[in-house]
């Protein structure tokens, strides 16, 4: 088995190489950091780091809670990245809504940021249909840090649900794994559905254009009943708590 480290650098390597010689990748200094996952360089640009999702500061907004360790992560960002020169690199769509960057960000040593942030277990993986980067590195960098209960992952707020668990967490990005015990398609719409009551228990769904993305995939939607999954997007209130997926990477196949 190739260690995680060995692979970050894979990953940072492929991603520079693929960067080269394009314009909006222009290195340059950070000058502030927000929180965990967001930057400013000196230059103006705000740089969302895509891929992951560290806890949430509340920046201005009317009671919001800070999530537990938000404070620790952005001084973790603080210390990778403040002051220093970073290099971007895209995986997918460039800037949000926001108008903020996203970008994988690499210091000068070489530092994918991002592998970095996940292996300290202070973000989780955040990924979506236009923009799902190197989905398999963070994917075990996450794994690997779970597992080590490191960072994010010792507090309890950030537990895996289970299905008869996340009704408490509706509004909130969360990880859910359990048993498919039906999956159908209805209208074009996939649905796997975690308890024996559709209108009140656990579901994830995906809308046709989603679905298709899931086919192109190779992953047979309605042959997921009895299978052990693990679910992440923000939970929704729609006939019991629900997550609507987007592409394949918020599912994860566990047998």
């Amino acid at each position: 088995m190739v260690p995680l480290r060995a692979i970050a650098v894979i990953v940072v390597g492929v991603l520079l190489a693929a960067a080269d010689g394009d314009p909006d990748r222009r290195p340059g200094v950070v000058a502030e950091v927000i929180d965990g996952d967001t930057i400013v360089l000196t230059d103006g640009r705000e740089i969302r780091l895509v891929g992951i999702q560290a806890p949430k500061l509340p920046l201005g907004r009317a009671e919001f809670r800070a999530w537990p360790l938000a404070g620790a992560a952005k001084d973790a960002m603080e210390d990778l990245a403040g002051g220093r020169r970073v290099s971007l690199s895209f995986t997918g769509r460039r800037v949000d809504r926001h108008g903020r960057w996203l970008a994988h960000l690499h210091d000068d040593g070489g530092t994918w940021l991002q592998g970095t942030m996940l292996e300290h277990g202070l973000a989780r993986v955040y990924t979506f249909a236009d923009n799902d980067g190197p989905i398999d590195a963070m994917l075990a960098l996450e794994r690997t840090a779970r597992d080590a209960r490191r960072g994010i992952w010792g507090h309890p707020y950030y537990d895996i649900r289970t299905p008869a668990s996340v009704t408490r967490d509706v509004g909130s990005f969360q990880l859910v794994e359990g048993q498919v015990l039906d999956a159908a398609i209805v209208r074009g719409r996939a649905y796997l559905n975690f308890g024996p009551d559709w209108k009140t228990d656990f579901t994830v769904t995906m809308a046709p254009d989603a679905r298709r993305r899931f086919e192109d995939a190779g992953i047979d939607l309605t042959s997921l009943a009895g299978h052990r999954v693990r679910a992440r997007g923000w939970i929704k209130s729609y006939n019991g708590p629900m997550i609507e997926a987007t592409h394949p990477h918020q599912l994860e196949i566990l047998d």
